[in-house]
């Protein structure tokens, strides 16, 4: 399909208020979308069916689903065009939101240093006028800007709009083969990889690390943790080790999912306080920021031999079931013709209340430049 065809498509449930989501992979040419053919609302709680899944921060048993059997599929191959020309110019933030996530940022290391938890993720809600009109294309901006991210825009009429690019994994399965990332720790690009990380970049990304260890060693079947690495999304740097295993069959993929989300990465450590301590202090809704979105069971063929002579191993293909899902990180909601713009950072005994705020400010222009 071309990909003015596919966007058409994609119009077409838009202005019908039909549910759709349209996607990306990273490092991916391929286009996707699933369009509901009704506006009826399907949830998972025990992730076995097939479809695509959008989970909230809080709230477990809220995971709406479009499912495989109740949507048309489409794709298309997406040509980036030339880089797509941002803005620089900084948005106007008001000093009185500015002082507030200062204050918040300062009541959090209170608690830490008070041993309630080691860390805690807080974030903040930015508003910038923007059209509903202009989704689509600016989903094509997303998809032209950041190619190594999962980019995506969601839409339920009873639900809301969301968009975004997120860098972060949050479990990758394929048959009984599983990979999950611990990402965290921020600076900015500015030219190169080989960079520094202070202790406090260094010690916020190891408690994640740790954490998704602890949780899942109990719950699969082999585990294998490798190297730390800078990587680059966007404008920004993170520190990332990949973390891969097996499986245990009989627990299978709800029981990982239930262990990682949400993980030290956008919550803290001890998960539980933490989560209390946002909720309590942040002033407002995450709602599907911080949650977790992408396939789920879709089943996948491969051909064991592709050597041409031996075309009686070819007509025998393994299908295995392939699930990627991703934290919902550098996101949006369109709402009442305004973009709410999401950011947040991760907060330890040696966070400095002012980096912290500029933390925010770097992460917020992954979407906030393209409007």
């Amino acid at each position: 399909m071309t990909t003015l065809d596919f966007f058409e498509h994609l119009n077409i449930y838009f202005n019908n208020d039909l549910p759709f989501v349209a996607y990306r992979k990273p490092n991916d040419s391929v286009v996707k979308a699933m369009l509901q053919d009704d506006a009826k609302l399907h949830y998972t709680t025990n992730f076995k069916a097939s479809g695509f899944v959008f989970s909230p921060f809080q709230n477990k048993n809220e995971n709406i689903l479009f499912p495989l059997e109740n949507c048309k599929t489409l794709k298309t191959s997406f040509e980036i065009a030339d880089k797509t020309i941002t803005s620089n110019s900084e948005s106007s933030v008001s000093e009185t939101s500015k002082q507030k996530h200062l204050d918040l940022v300062e009541k959090a290391i209170a608690e830490i240093n008070k041993n309630t938890f080691k860390k805690v993720v807080v974030s903040r809600v930015q508003a910038q006028d923007f059209s509903k009109t202009e989704t689509l294309s600016l989903l094509q901006k997303l998809l032209n800007t950041y190619t190594t991210a999962m980019v995506y825009c969601w839409y339920h009429p009873k639900v809301g709009l969301w968009l975004g690019a997120t860098p972060e994994t949050l479990l990758k399965v394929e048959g009984n083969r599983f990979l999950t990332m611990s990402l965290a720790g921020t600076q900015p690009y500015i030219d190169t990889e080989e960079v520094i990380w202070q202790a406090k970049e260094k010690e916020e990304q190891q408690l994640v690390t740790n954490f998704i260890v602890d949780s899942l060693q109990d719950n699969v079947n082999t585990l294998n943790v490798g190297q730390t690495e800078t990587i680059k999304a966007g404008k920004l740097l993170h520190l990332r080790t990949k973390i891969s295993g097996l499986l245990d069959p009989e627990k299978g993929l709800v029981s990982v999912i239930k262990q990682l989300h949400p993980t030290p990465a956008v919550c803290g450590l001890p998960k539980q306080n933490a989560q209390q301590f946002i909720i309590n202090n942040e002033g407002y809704n995450r709602e599907f920021y911080t949650g977790f979105l992408g396939e789920i069971n879709l089943k996948q063929s491969k051909t064991r031999n592709t050597n041409r002579r031996n075309v009686e191993n070819n007509a025998y293909a393994t299908v295995k079931s392939v699930s990627h899902v991703f934290v919902n990180l550098r996101c949006l909601q369109i709402k009442d013709n305004q973009a709410l713009i999401y950011v947040g950072g991760g907060i330890t005994k040696d966070s400095i209340p002012e980096n912290e705020w500029d933390e925010t400010v770097a992460k917020s222009k992954t979407v906030k430049n393209l409007l």
